[in-house]
């Protein structure tokens, strides 16, 4: 089982602050899920092809290009923020 200094070094890592019941209570869960995994470790897999994804779909892209919008100059006219060289101007998400 893993012990409840490992958890709340995993806990510190995640930057989380957990109480001591959460400690007991991840120790088990954490404990019994790599229980599982041990367990999954012992399954004969000799001869089965690794597998990425089993859908046969593939991802479907294209080239970046830009292309001129007849209607960008009527957009930047109906913004409600003040336009800053061609672009409309926001408030900072982050500030330093």
């Amino acid at each position: 089982m893993i012990s409840a200094a490992e958890i709340r070094r995993i806990a510190a890592l995640a930057n989380l602050e957990l109480t001591p019941e959460e400690v007991a209570k991840f120790a088990h869960e954490l404990s019994d899920i790599l229980d599982f995994f041990s367990a999954l470790q012992e399954v004969n897999t000799e001869g089965v092809e690794p597998t990425a994804q089993i859908t046969g779909l593939k991802n479907i892209t294209g080239a970046d290009t830009k292309e001129d919008c007849a209607c960008s100059e009527a957009l930047l006219n109906s913004a409600p923020n003040p336009i800053q060289k061609d672009q409309i101007a926001v408030k900072a998400v982050f500030e330093e």
